[in-house]
C-alpha cells in the first residue's frame, strides 16, 4: 500500500485528475503565465526596433557618423607579401608577381581612367562640398593613369623588371575618409631603404611618379558610396642595382609634415616591410 501511495504522489506532481493540474498549474494559470512572457517578449522585440530605428537616422550612408581611427594610415604593397625571392634564370619564380601587377593595374588604365574620372589641378586639394542637406553625391574622383608609373607601368616592360632583377614594387597608403596629408602644399611621398643590418646592399631606388609623391589632388576621400569611381594613388619604386644573391630587409615609410610618424607597436602605422632576394645563380 505504501509503494502506491508513493507512486501515485509521483505521478500527481505531473498530472493531478482531481485538481486538473498538469505539473502543478491550471490551465488557467499556464495560459496566463505564457500570455504575459508573450507581451513580455513583443515589449523587449518593440524597444529593440524602436533603439535601431532611432540610431540609423543618425547615420549617414556616405560618411561614418563617428570616425575613430589611428592618426597614422597603414601601407601596403602590390605583389603581396613579407617574402618575395625571384631568380632572373627562372620564369615561373617571377611570374606571378607580374600577374598580380598585370591584375591590380588593370583598373587604372590610361583610357578607363579618361572614361571614368576628371583631369584635377595636381597639388591642390580636391574638396567638394555639399550644399546644405543636399548631398554633392555621388562626388567626382580625379585620374591617376597608369602611364604615371612610367618603368614600373608594366606598358612598356611586361616584366616590370623582374627579368633583368630590377623589380619593381607598387605601395599605396590605406583610405582614411576625410583625411587631408601634407599641409602648405607639401604632399606626403614615399621613402624606402634596407634596415641598419643591410645598408649597403640596397643600392639605388627608383621612385615614380616623381619623388614618390600622393599628389595632394586625390585627397580628400568620401568613401566607397560617396566617391564610386575613387582611385587610390600610388607610388612605384624600382630597385636599379641591388645586392645579389642575398637576403635584403626593406622598409618603407610614409613621410608628411601633418602624419605623425607610426607607432612601433603598429608595423603597419605609417610603414610596411619585406624580404627581398633576387637571384641570378642557376
Amino acid at each position: 500500500m505504501a509503494k502506491d501511495a508513493e507512486k501515485s504522489t509521483w505521478k500527481d506532481t505531473i498530472w493531478n485528475p482531481s485538481t486538473r493540474e498538469f505539473c502543478g498549474r491550471t490551465a488557467s494559470s499556464w495560459g496566463l503565465i505564457l500570455l504575459f512572457y508573450l507581451v513580455f517578449y513583443i515589449f523587449l522585440a518593440g524597444m529593440f526596433c524602436l533603439t535601431m530605428y532611432v540610431m540609423l537616422q543618425t547615420l549617414d550612408d556616405h560618411k561614418p557618423t563617428w570616425q575613430d581611427r589611428l592618426s597614422t594610415p597603414g601601407m601596403m604593397i602590390r605583389p603581396r607579401g613579407d617574402t618575395m625571392e625571384i631568380n632572373t634564370h627562372n620564369t615561373e619564380s617571377w611570374d606571378m608577381y607580374t600577374k598580380t601587377l598585370d591584375n591590380f593595374l588593370s583598373s587604372y588604365n590610361n583610357s578607363l581612367q579618361a572614361e571614368k574620372n576628371d583631369k584635377c589641378t595636381p597639388d591642390q586639394y580636391f574638396i567638394q562640398v555639399d550644399s546644405g542637406d543636399v548631398k554633392n553625391n555621388p562626388k567626382r574622383s580625379c585620374q591617376f593613369n597608369r602611364s604615371l608609373l612610367q618603368e614600373c607601368s608594366g606598358l612598356d616592360d611586361h616584366t616590370y623588371g623582374y627579368q633583368a632583377g630590377k623589380p619593381c614594387i607598387i605601395i599605396k597608403l590605406n583610405r582614411v575618409i576625410g583625411m587631408l596629408p601634407g599641409k602648405d602644399g607639401q604632399a606626403p611621398f614615399v621613402t624606402c631603404g634596407a634596415k641598419k643590418e643591410d645598408s649597403d646592399k640596397i643600392g639605388e631606388v627608383a621612385y615614380y611618379p616623381e619623388n614618390g609623391a600622393f599628389n595632394l589632388m586625390y585627397y580628400p576621400y568620401y568613401g566607397k558610396k560617396a566617391q564610386v569611381n575613387y582611385s587610390q594613388p600610388l607610388v612605384a619604386i624600382k630597385f636599379l642595382n641591388i645586392t645579389l644573391n642575398e637576403d635584403i630587409n626593406i622598409e618603407c615609410r610614409i613621410i608628411s609634415n601633418n602624419i605623425p610618424p607610426g607607432s612601433e607597436r603598429d608595423k603597419f602605422a605609417g610603414k610596411v616591410s619585406f624580404k627581398l632576394r633576387i637571384n641570378t645563380k642557376q
